[in-house]
């Protein structure tokens, strides 16, 4: 099993070499990829800076192309696959049509990943994007329970990537119009949730402290409380009188506990999200699930997560929680 991890610059993505990836993946420096943040993802000289640093240490580098351009603006995205391939990545990972379609067409030797932005959950679908675009490996959305992924991987025609560990999306990824309500900018084409440009933070007299997004106020939080990075899906909202994390708690996925079950349903790649996080969280994160799948490993018959590796998660976790998010479903 492929542990692939993220690189948000390039000191990350030596960072995740360094303590046991198999992979990274990264993103240009513009939109054509969903973690457009500002001082984040690489130049075209680091991003083959980062490849030689990767392929000399045996691993692979993937290029996030996520988004999805308007007719406008497609030469960007098709322009990005020509770089991807000049510079030596190991594969893509794309959701639009238009993207994978130029990329199968003009550079046929670069793999090409179905992007969990491009919302795939059932056998045709897959097998559709297989047939018509060749894609190689597909990232499922973090909305299925196990049972789902279990059935996936029996009847997919590619192998199947799932998010192991990192902030959990609530929402049909790659549909998701939240922010897009709220800033008028849509991630899915934009590149980011939340646009640092209409995130305002505001000091109260009595030490609470208040974040909107375009003026809309979605969070307050107390003087010692913990606060993320906000996102309308994970603010406090009153409802029927009370004021409460209505859609989604700032909580992390974590699915160490379902490590074996993963493998033997023949999962291909355990993917950890965190693109905008620092390299302290990358080396953290990455070393414990290398611990954790060598251990696997070395003793498949009498592995049991290890309390250490969970207490480890569960300080980088997003509110200090985690949780097992859809895959806790015990519906089929």
């Amino acid at each position: 099993m492929q542990l692939v991890c993220p690189a948000g610059n390039l000191p990350a993505l030596r960072a995740a070499v360094d303590a046991g990836a198999d992979a990274v993946y990264a993103g240009f420096r513009d939109q054509t990829n969903a973690r457009a943040f500002p001082g984040l993802n690489f130049s075209d000289n680091e991003l083959r800076d980062g490849i030689a640093y990767a392929h000399a240490h045996s691993r692979k580098v993937f290029l996030a192309l996520n988004t999805y351009p308007d007719s406008t603006r497609l030469t960007h995205w098709h322009t990005a696959v020509d770089k991807a391939s000049e510079s030596g990545c190991d594969a893509i990972i794309a959701a639009d049509m238009a993207v994978l379609d130029y990329a199968a067409r003009t550079h046929p030797q670069l793999p090409r990943h179905l992007s969990v932005q491009g919302s795939a959950t059932t056998g045709p679908a897959l097998r559709y994007m297989h047939e018509r675009f060749g894609i190689a490996r597909a990232v499922l959305p973090r909305v299925l329970s196990i049972q789902q992924v279990e059935r996936l991987c029996e009847r997919a025609p590619v192998p199947l990537e799932v998010f192991a560990f990192g902030s959990l999306c609530i929402m049909v990824e790659g549909r998701c119009q939240l922010s897009s309500y709220v800033t008028g900018a849509s991630p899915n084409r934009h590149g980011v949730c939340s646009p640092a440009r209409f995130v305002r933070w505001e000091e109260q007299d009595d030490g609470r402290r208040t974040v909107r997004l375009n003026n809309v106020l979605i969070d307050r939080f107390e003087p010692a409380e913990p606060a993320g990075y906000p996102t309308v899906c994970k603010g406090r909202f009153q409802v029927a009188g009370e004021i409460h994390h209505a859609l989604e708690e700032p909580t992390s996925l974590n699915t160490l506990d379902l490590l074996p079950r993963l493998i033997k349903a023949g999962v291909a790649a355990l993917k950890i999200e965190g693109r905008q996080r620092g390299v302290a969280y990358v080396t953290s994160v990455t070393r414990t699930w290398r611990d954790a799948l060598d251990r696997y490993r070395e003793d498949p018959d009498n592995w049991q997560p290890d309390p250490r590796l969970q207490r480890t998660l569960a300080a980088h976790a997003e509110g200090h929680q985690t949780t097992l998010g859809p895959y806790h479903r015990r519906w089929h």
